[in-house]
């Protein structure tokens, strides 16, 4: 969790240029990020992939009023609503966004080429039917603030007793990249979000670093530990990572929240 998620990217974007606050070409831009570039098939009405300003054009005239995030791993369909083939491309992508005001969603398929340190990424976004129904286990903003309150202390309860001297470079440098990431502003979220969304995804992005360090340990990168305490560790850190998780959906979906509220 330790970079932002293409589809929370296109979700809060794409929100942005639905309410009017941003360009399409500025939104597409955002979007795309430091990947080369993004298309999209399958739109209905399109023969082939088309670029990422006109898709959202296209969704838009199709009814699209907002867009939504699921974050799913197996065993945890968060933010999935169906059908079964929508759910399995979206659980290998391990993400995915659904239309609001239109039965569609879209999964991102990220193609990578070049050598290490100048890779080319490319990334097609397939546009597929979804079932129009409440999605799976999203809690709201509030719910998301206070889980992850008892989440972070519960993370970093586990990383206090690990020996951080010892982590090695790996840990040291995920660290190092959310420091740097929060550094670089507090835009985590497009133009129109409530400032609670923007609070509740930099603490879920907190925690989800948190993770990520205590699983460097798991994985050998810190001091020797025996099969049952990593065992015991990953145990908690699993309700932890889907707590946050969690809350980078209610965040990303506030947008669709509040308008549906009103």
């Amino acid at each position: 969790m330790l970079s932002e998620p293409r589809s929370g990217r296109l979700a809060a974007w794409g929100n942005a240029l639905l309410a009017g606050f941003v360009s399409p070409d500025d939104a597409a831009e955002a979007v795309v990020g430091e990947d080369a570039v993004h298309r999209v098939e399958g739109v209905p009405g399109e023969s082939g992939p088309i670029g990422l300003t006109l898709a959202l054009g296209r969704l838009r005239a199709l009814g699209v009023s907002g867009l939504r995030v699921a974050l799913p791993v197996s065993g945890h369909p968060l933010g999935l609503s169906g059908p079964p083939e929508f759910n399995a491309r979206a659980l290998e992508a391990e993400e995915a966004v659904v239309c609001q005001g239109a039965a569609l969603g879209l999964v991102p398929e990220v193609f990578e080429a070049g050598p290490q340190g100048d890779v080319h990424v490319e990334v097609v976004w397939h546009c597929l039917p979804v079932r129009v129904a409440p999605p799976a286990d999203v809690p709201s903003l509030s719910e998301a603030e206070r889980e992850l309150a008892e989440a972070l202390r519960e993370a970093t309860r586990v990383l206090s007793r690990l020996d951080l001297a010892g982590s090695g470079p790996v840990a040291e440098a995920a660290v190092d990249a959310y420091r740097a990431r929060a550094e670089r502003g507090r835009e985590l979220l497009a133009p129109g979000y409530p400032p609670r969304a923007v609070r509740v995804l930099e603490l879920a992005q907190r925690v989800g670093v948190l993770v990520s360090v205590a699983g460097e340990y798991e994985h050998g990168h810190g001091g020797a530990v025996s099969a049952a305490e990593l065992a015991a560790r990953a145990e908690v850190l699993r309700p932890v990572e889907r707590t946050a998780r969690r809350a980078q959906v209610a965040a990303y979906n506030a947008y669709v929240e509040s308008r549906e509220r009103g």
